[in-house]
C-alpha cells in the first residue's frame, strides 16, 4: 500500500461508517443511505486526489483531509438532490403502474407499454398523459438532471418495424414532457428495438417487460455543486 493510501484510506473507511449509516426508526434497524455512500465516495476521491496535490507547503496529511471533506460535501450534494427527486417521483406515480428504480445516482421510471400505448400505436393513452403530468410537475422543480428517454420492444415481428415503433415511442414521451415544461434541452430521445430485452421474448410475460419505455434520470453533477454554493 502506497503512502498516500494509508493516509486516506482510514478518513475514507471513518466517514463511509459514520455517514452511510442511519437507523431505521420502525424497525431500529441500522441501514446504509443512498446520500452517505454518495459522501463517502466522494470523501475517498477527495482524499486521494487532496493527498496527491500540492506544492509541498502543506502536509499530505492536510491536504488529504481538506480533499475529503470537499469530496464529501459534493458526493453527499448530489445524492441528497437524487433522494428528493426520488421520493416526489415514488409519491407521484404511486397507483400508475409506472415503476420507479434507484440505480446509483440515476432514476429510472420503467413505462410498460400496457400503461402507455395501446397495441401497434405510438399514441400515449390518457392514463400515460396523466402520469407524465406528474412527471414533468417535479422535473420543472429539479432542473438539474438530464432526461433520458429510451424506448424498447419485443422481437415479434420485423426487427425495422419494431426499431421505427420505439423510436416513436421514445419521441411520443418525450415530446409530452416538453409541452409540459420540460426543457428540451433536457431531453434526449433514443429507440432500441427489440436490441434491449429485460427478459426472456420466449413468453407472454417476458415480452410484456421488454414492451417498454425507461426515462433515465441522471444529475448534471457541476450544476448541483455550483447551486449548493450559491
Amino acid at each position: 500500500m502506497t503512502k498516500p493510501f494509508r493516509l486516506f484510506a482510514p478518513l475514507a473507511a471513518a466517514i463511509l461508517v459514520a455517514g452511510c449509516a442511519t437507523t431505521d426508526p420502525n424497525t431500529g434497524q441500522t441501514q446504509r443511505s443512498k446520500t452517505g455512500t454518495g459522501a463517502a465516495i466522494g470523501a475517498a476521491v477527495g482524499a486521494a486526489a487532496g493527498a496527491l496535490s500540492g506544492d509541498g507547503s502543506t502536509s499530505r496529511r492536510d491536504r488529504a483531509l481538506i480533499g475529503a471533506a470537499v469530496g464529501a460535501a459534493a458526493g453527499g450534494g448530489i445524492g441528497a438532490y437524487m433522494d428528493r427527486q426520488e421520493e416526489q417521483l415514488r409519491q407521484s406515480m404511486q397507483g400508475t403502474g409506472i415503476d420507479v428504480d434507484r440505480r446509483g445516482d440515476d432514476i429510472v421510471l420503467n413505462m410498460p407499454s400496457s400503461v402507455t400505448f395501446d397495441f401497434d400505436s405510438s399514441a400515449l393513452t390518457s392514463s400515460a398523459r396523466s402520469a407524465l403530468n406528474d412527471v414533468a410537475s417535479v422535473l420543472t422543480q429539479y432542473t438539474d438532471t438530464r432526461v433520458n428517454i429510451a424506448g424498447h420492444t419485443d422481437s415479434t415481428g420485423n426487427a425495422d418495424y419494431n426499431q421505427r415503433l420505439s423510436e416513436q415511442r421514445a419521441s411520443a414521451v418525450g415530446n409530452y414532457l416538453a409541452q409540459a415544461g420540460v426543457a428540451g434541452g433536457r431531453l434526449n430521445m433514443t429507440g432500441y428495438g427489440e436490441t434491449q430485452p429485460v427478459a426472456s421474448n420466449d413468453s407472454e410475460a417476458g415480452r410484456a417487460q421488454n414492451r417498454r419505455v425507461e426515462i433515465t434520470l441522471s444529475p448534471i453533477e457541476g450544476q448541483i455543486q455550483q447551486q449548493q454554493q450559491q
